[in-house]
């Protein structure tokens, strides 16, 4: 997956005038291809820029958001699989207010689709959904395309750090054990084990 995903980065940076067409493109068939976000984000950062990477990563973000709220409704096998990954991550109670879901959204060990199952779960309707996908997709976009950003500009020594950075920071927030949720103790009181 990484050689396609650099061949596909290579041909976005050739393709001119809709190069920005193409990386929104491939934001949104991301989940298809397995790629994480904040790999497609960072790679928009270095590719466009901090300005121009934010808002095609935006846009790319929020097809995403609005591509899912559609498919979920038609496939009840994966709504079912995505309320059990809600339940785990957010107990069955799940209080979280918009900018903890802000702080959610870049976490890298949070599924996306699980915080978009939990957005669209909560919402009153379409456009409510619509309107609180719009906020959280801003963290994302903002941050990781900042740090693609800076990769760019970095020589060789700088980017080999941070990425050493980034591999030590994913391996110290990781799950501690095989099976386990993410801990939200800040986001919510514990649940009394019976």
């Amino acid at each position: 997956m990484e050689g396609l995903l650099n061949d596909t980065l290579a041909y976005i940076e050739a393709a001119g005038w809709y190069a920005p067409m193409l990386f929104i493109i491939l934001h949104i068939i991301r989940p298809i291809l397995f790629l994480p976000v904040l790999l497609v984000t960072l790679a928009g950062g270095y590719v466009f820029g901090m300005f121009y990477g934010m808002i095609f990563s935006y846009v790319g973000l929020m097809g995403v958001s609005l591509t899912f709220y559609w498919l979920i409704e038609r496939f009840p096998s994966i709504y079912e699989k995505l309320k059990g990954i809600k339940e785990k991550l957010f107990g069955s109670r799940g209080n979280v207010n918009i900018w903890q879901l802000l702080l959610l959204r870049i976490m890298p060990f949070v599924h996306f689709h699980a915080l978009s199952f939990y957005v669209m779960e909560e919402s009153k309707n379409y456009r409510d959904y619509v309107k609180t996908s719009a906020i959280i997709n801003i963290s994302p976009a903002v941050v990781y395309t900042a740090f693609g950003g800076l990769i760019h500009q970095l020589p060789l020594p700088g980017v080999v750090a941070f990425a050493l950075f980034l591999l030590l920071f994913m391996f110290i927030l990781r799950p501690k054990k095989h099976g386990d949720p993410i801990h939200t103790d800040d986001l919510e009181t514990p649940i009394p084990q019976k």
